[in-house]
């Protein structure tokens, strides 16, 4: 298995683009990651930006950003108030803000949506990030649903002992208005994580798995 470092990007402060259409996207989806690169990368830069995180979701996406981060690192979080559902249909409202991100911040790594996901507002986020960041190393976090999309991941972030249980009970107490979901539990985001541990042959078992669709080395 191949490993790859981003040390090199970090010494000059590593830019950390997060991006989620939903205010607990980013958390389920590569909420791990980020916890890993924030204890490894004392320097590193979180800018983070939520599309659909209005009323007490928005207040959630702030609370839950502030805990995935250390002092210091977080910029934003920058919280928009789409629709939940309708983001392709507000495609010219929401192209524009990544126009704006663009002119921002050019990040060493994106986080954003899987391309195939089943979910119209996550694949709108995952094709305007490919439309934008044209020249950028971007991870396409997943996220576990009914519809049952799920595939084959090709990169992996084995997380450590103490890391994994730390964001799921961080999603699970900042995330009150999503508890009365029938898959919001636990044993969704661990299972999902002991599954990609055991493909990539974590030492503690679990991790978080990616789609990366260009590397250059």
């Amino acid at each position: 298995m191949v490993h790859v470092s981003l040390d090199e990007a970090a010494r000059g402060g590593l830019k950390v683009l997060c991006l989620g259409s939903h205010s607990d996207d980013i958390e389920i989806g590569c909420g791990g990651t980020i916890l890993r690169l924030a204890e490894q990368y004392p320097g590193c830069i979180f800018h983070w930006v939520v599309l659909s995180a209005a009323g007490v979701r928005g207040k959630e996406a702030q609370c839950a950003a502030v805990h995935f981060t250390r002092a210091g690192q977080l910029i934003g979080p920058t919280l928009k108030t789409f629709p939940d559902g309708f983001l392709p249909f507000m495609g010219a409202e929401v192209k524009a803000v990544f126009e704006e991100l663009k002119n921002e911040i050019s990040p060493d790594l994106i986080f954003t949506h899987n391309r195939k996901d089943a979910h119209q507002d996550h694949r709108t986020v995952a094709e305007l990030t490919w439309n934008t960041f044209r020249n950028h190393l971007i991870m396409e976090y997943e996220i576990p649903k009914y519809d049952g999309d799920l595939g084959q991941p090709n990169l992996f972030v084995p997380l450590e002992q103490d890391v994994y249980p730390k964001k799921v009970q961080f999603i699970m107490d900042i995330f009150q208005s999503q508890r009365s979901k029938h898959w919001f539990q636990p044993e969704t985001f661990l299972s999902l994580m002991r599954l990609r541990g055991m493909e990539c042959n974590a030492p503690s078992g679990y991790a978080e798995a990616f789609y990366c669709r260009k590397v250059v080395l």
